[in-house]
């Protein structure tokens, strides 16, 4: 080998030439050998064994156990404010079709439509019951409603109608001459006069050509201050909301749908004093938002350093094992160095830490993004309970759960694979057939929702009856279709997925008996036969073994390189 003092005072790259390609020596030295068991032995253990090994506290462990506990307690804060959000804007919603619809009835069959009208007289009708209702708003609404204001002045309430630019029909001659280049029409009112009882076509001079109308769109904006989160101690939030009522006329079957949708903007009030602890709770809330960041932060590094670590580790023993014994390392084995845990902590850290500072910037009232927040929070809470069934896999009879998910998970997804075929053809078959005819596969969402239901045993009675018998041939093909796509999939297809995982779970259970098969890499290491606590573990009585840095013991004044 060179000499020692040359290697010391030479770079990593020069090192590495230098042993790798001048002098391989060093890599059948029983010694060396030894000591690369050893590591890797220590590199699978747990952090109850690495800590018997090396005294080394368990920190990584730690950290996650304090994780844990912040993030549920952050997510429940965050849900009941997500919580009461959300409930206000939905109540606010049906405050307002009630106050702007005529006659307007809570559905609870889940009908796309709010109101539907028949006849020219009720279209002016509700024109002119939504305008004179967002006239006299201040007198006849119990929340605490406003018009936006640009200015000085009040926001007007837009009506405009869309049409086509020329339309002639006449059904009883069969002929019709239009011309699909679609126009608008708009004018605005400013609330300050309350309507009389006269039409709308008298007091607005509106006249509807329903021959030609496509719809007619109404839309105002309105605001108000959610009072109710003084309750909590939080500080209130004003509400920006733009409503649209849309009169839908563009099928021309003489059935008009009257929809109304409401767009919700937060923004933080210009000026308030709440005499209480509101904004003391908050910094308080901040403070701990930013405190699960560096938690979050802390456990995403020591994770990340561990993933490089185990990569570097891969790469040593593929080398090392390639150069030894002539063998390729495999890539399952190559995948045992990447703990699979580690990168779902990875990306549920990057998850909290993501929607931590969405919620801090909520709290501050800067953003209003109550969705993403939620979606983040809920995600990364949910990764963290997930990452807790790895310390339940150091127990034996814990640990049979994850070995029969990991074993079973590559043909399930195969098998997952050819039944989304079937599926699939089930779903483009079922819409474009029984479309027209079955509520319940009007799109192919709906058809997806109703199939995989069916699947689990919902609803089936439901289903079938559901179907119009108007067409024969249709009612027929209903019947087979539905009779063999659950014959199908409950039958067949959902007991040989059943099958797979218990094929898996009864292999593991066999090999829990009879042992596990053993890879090359299992075998080497299983050579080594300290256990944790003979002290061979320790860093001082360690020898450097890394191929990319292994004269490291020149620094400790060692007699030699890599001996």
């Amino acid at each position: 080998m060179e000499n020692p003092e040359l290697i010391i005072n030479s770079t990593p790259e020069e090192v590495k030439s230098s042993l790798f390609k001048k002098d391989d020596s060093f890599l059948y030295d029983p010694s060396f050998e030894d000591q690369l068991r050893r590591k890797l032995k220590f590199f699978f253990m747990n952090p109850c064994e690495k800590f018997q090994a090396r005294g080394r506290k368990p920190w990584k462990l730690g950290v996650q156990i304090l994780k844990i506990a912040m993030v549920t307690l952050q997510l429940v804060l965050f849900g009941l404010s997500n919580q009461m959000v959300v409930l206000f804007k939905q109540e606010n919603t049906i405050a307002f079709k009630h106050l702007f619809l005529k006659d307007y009835v809570d559905k609870s069959d889940g009908a796309n439509n709010d109101c539907v009208v028949y006849t020219q007289h009720d279209v002016y009708e509700y024109l002119s019951f939504v305008i004179s209702q967002y006239i006299q708003l201040h007198n006849i609404s119990v929340g605490n409603h406003a018009y936006e204001r640009r200015g000085s002045h009040v926001a007007p309430l837009t009506v405009c109608q869309y049409f086509y630019k020329r339309g002639s029909v006449s059904p009883g001659n069969e002929t019709f001459n239009v011309d699909p280049k679609i126009e608008t029409d708009c004018f605005n009112i400013v609330p300050l006069v309350p309507m009389h009882n006269g039409s709308l076509n008298d007091e607005l001079n509106l006249t509807l050509d329903f021959h030609r109308l496509l719809m007619v769109q109404v839309g105002f904006k309105l605001k108000t201050i959610n009072l109710q989160t003084i309750r909590r101690h939080e500080l209130p939030d004003c509400y920006y909301f733009s409503i649209m009522i849309t009169f839908d006329n563009k099928a021309h079957s003489g059935r008009i749908e009257i929809n109304l949708d409401n767009d919700v903007s937060i923004r933080e009030c210009r000026g308030w004093h709440i005499a209480g602890a509101a904004q003391r709770k908050t910094n308080f809330k901040m403070t701990f938002d930013a405190f699960i960041i560096l938690v979050c932060l802390t456990s995403l590094i020591l994770c990340t350093r561990s993933v490089i670590k185990g990569i570097k580790l891969q790469q040593e023993f593929a080398y090392f094992f390639n150069l030894r014994y002539n063998k390729n390392v495999t890539w399952s084995e190559r995948m045992e160095f990447v703990n699979g845990w580690y990168i779902l902590i990875i990306v549920s850290d990057s998850l909290t830490i993501t929607g931590s500072v969405l919620k801090i910037e909520i709290d501050a009232k800067s953003l209003a993004s109550y969705d993403v927040c939620s979606i983040l929070l809920g995600t990364s809470t949910l990764l963290v309970w997930v990452g807790v069934i790895r310390y339940l896999g150091f127990f034996e009879k814990y640990n049979v759960l994850i070995l029969t998910l990991r074993a079973a998970f590559p043909n399930v997804i195969r098998f997952c694979c050819c039944a989304a075929m079937i599926y699939l053809g089930y779903c483009f078959c079922g819409w474009i057939v029984l479309g027209p005819y079955h509520e319940k596969f009007r799109s192919l969402n709906v058809v997806s929702e109703c199939l995989f239901s069916l699947i689990n045993g919902d609803d089936m009675f439901a289903t079938f009856a559901a179907m119009q018998e108007k067409n024969y041939i249709v009612w027929l093909f209903s019947r087979i279709y539905l009779s063999t796509f659950i014959s199908l999939f409950i039958y067949m297809v959902l007991s040989l997925f059943i099958a797979l995982i218990t094929d898996a779970y009864e292999t593991i259970k066999l090999y829990q008996k009879e042992g596990f098969p053993q890879s090359d890499l299992h075998n080497f290491m299983a050579e080594c036969k300290d256990l944790p606590d003979s002290g061979r573990f320790r860093l001082e009585e360690e020898m450097p073994t890394s191929l990319y840095c292994c004269c490291n013991g020149f620094n400790k004044m060692e007699s030699g390189p890599c001996n």
